[in-house]
């Protein structure tokens, strides 16, 4: 779980700072930068995880693509930065695997990532240039202090099962020296493995995505948690295809293998509800066909039917009128919803999940019924954590003035183009507002408060004025001036108004 990112020189980042919660929903306009927040976060996913070069070739561009290194660095101009900083605060699972199996035990759960990135200059080797290790570390966060980082309203019993362990005095991971001679260390943890000096300079991926069982637990889990953030991009033609038999049975990040998922969590029988009661095959199907019926209501079950001949999963919708519809017969807003349904019932998705959009697809009655289903998805920080009450956390973000509407206050952030100067080179820079009286306003350091002006922007998004005074055709001959719907009289006297003096 993320609970806290400092960003600066990626992108339009610049000396960012951003808390989240279980939920959190920021709203931005095109182009101003969110989604660059959402890359940041794949990009440090992608570091516990591949080389330096690879990581940063994964991150996409403006447009849509990415082959040059410096695309991921601040630019201004035709000039760009030369080194990026990343610091993430999150809560790790207590217990896991390496890639060899061994099992992995944290010492404390509440840890502090630091990394620092340069960018160097190209040579015959590396034609896109290179990318070299200035600072890794990875410590923790005490168990007293945890309070003090923890702003978003929570439980102590939520506290005290989300964050275990004793902790240690020393890192896990740190940086000695400066210069050619700057070296990573990995250390000791317990009586297993030893400390391990790296040339950071010689370093072709971060120290944390190479970590093993046996000779940092700790920093294993941390490397699992970050691998383990995704960005869901749900495609309806990947949501509609049916699963072979062999298929993998988990969610894919566009939404593939949604039928062998549920067919998983309905066969397994180990699908748990918020009470922590296992649910049978009937009951997971069920849970989900309810879940259905919230959003489009001519629902009568859910089910995955296998197919022996063909060897294939095909996710079916049976209505109340005993009418099946197959999955590629469903709108993309009913796919969508049935997706995250699935990952609302599945314990193995107990990470951070990031969605851009939620609203596509889904009529904007049923706006609220969406927020509801990711606002479940997400840890309950009023109820203990665990297999019941994964430590999930959903990050979205929106154009839409329904959603900013509909979410609660204190989830919403606002991102907003501001201007800056660096180097005495004035700049667009994007900054991520909280609302006023908000636990993200009480944060230490007086974080951005978006204006009144500008979330009414979002919540009475028409323009005030009508159309110009001109006429319009008509079959009969006549002509009329032309009316938007929200000019109509009739409507006129039901529709709120709102002062323009904010």
């Amino acid at each position: 779980m993320l609970t806290r990112l400092k960003v600066s020189g990626f992108k339009n980042l610049v000396d960012v700072d951003v808390r989240f919660g279980p939920f959190t929903c920021i709203a931005g306009a095109n182009a101003v930068g969110k989604s660059n927040l959402f890359d940041a976060i794949r990009f440090l996913s992608a570091l516990a995880d591949r080389p330096l070069i690879e990581a940063a070739l994964s991150v996409r561009d403006e447009r849509g693509r990415s082959s040059d290194l410096r695309d991921i660095f601040h630019r201004i101009g035709e000039h760009s930065v030369d080194r990026m900083s990343f610091e993430a605060e999150m809560i790790v699972p207590a217990e896991g695997q390496d890639d060899l199996g061994q099992r992995a035990k944290a010492s404390i759960t509440f840890l502090r990532y630091s990394v620092e990135i340069a960018l160097r200059g190209e040579d015959p080797m590396r034609p896109l240039g290179g990318l070299e290790l200035l600072k890794e570390e990875l410590v923790h966060i005490k168990k007293g202090a945890a309070a003090a980082h923890l702003l978003f309203p929570h439980s102590t019993k939520w506290r005290s099962t989300a964050i275990v362990g004793p902790g240690r005095r020393s890192a896990f991971i740190s940086t000695e020296g400066e210069g050619p001679e700057r070296l990573i260390e990995r250390h000791q943890e317990g009586k297993a493995g030893r400390t391990l000096q790296l040339r950071a300079s010689d370093l072709p991926r971060t120290v944390l995505s190479a970590v093993r069982a046996s000779e940092s637990p700790t920093a294993l889990l941390a490397r699992r948690e970050m691998q383990a953030w995704r960005l869901l991009q749900l495609e309806p033609s990947a949501l509609r295809k049916p699963d072979a038999f062999t298929a993998p049975q988990w969610l894919g990040p566009d939404g593939s293998h949604l039928p062998a998922t549920l067919y998983r969590l309905a066969r397994s029988s180990n699908s748990a509800n918020r009470h922590g009661a296992s649910l049978d095959e009937e009951q997971v199907y069920a849970r989900v066909a309810n879940r259905l019926f919230e959003l489009i209501g001519d629902v009568h079950t859910v089910a995955v039917d296998r197919d022996e001949r063909r060897e294939l999963l095909t996710l079916t919708v049976t209505g109340r009128d005993g009418t099946a519809h197959p999955a590629r017969a469903l709108s993309d807003g009913t796919l969508r919803f049935l997706a995250l349904s699935v990952i609302e019932l599945d314990p193995a998705a107990d990470r951070l999940l990031c969605l851009e959009e939620p609203e596509n697809g889904v009529h904007p009655e049923r706006v609220p019924t969406m927020l509801d289903l990711l606002r479940a998805i997400s840890t309950d920080s009023n109820e203990p954590a665990g297999e019941d009450n994964p430590l999930r956390q959903v990050i979205v973000n929106t154009h839409s003035p329904l959603v900013v509407g509909e979410v609660l206050d204190d989830a919403l952030l606002v991102a907003e183009s501001h201007e800056a100067i660096q180097d005495g080179r004035r700049f667009t820079g994007v900054r991520f507002s909280c609302l006023a009286d908000t636990w993200r306003a009480k944060a230490p350091g007086k974080p951005p408060v978006v204006s009144r002006g500008k979330l009414l922007a979002y919540l009475n998004p028409t323009r005030a004025a009508p159309l110009e005074e001109e006429t319009m055709p008509v079959r009969n001959g006549r002509s009329r001036r032309p009316r938007r719907v929200i000019d109509r009289p009739d409507l006129q006297p039901l529709l709120p108004s709102v002062s323009a003096d904010v």
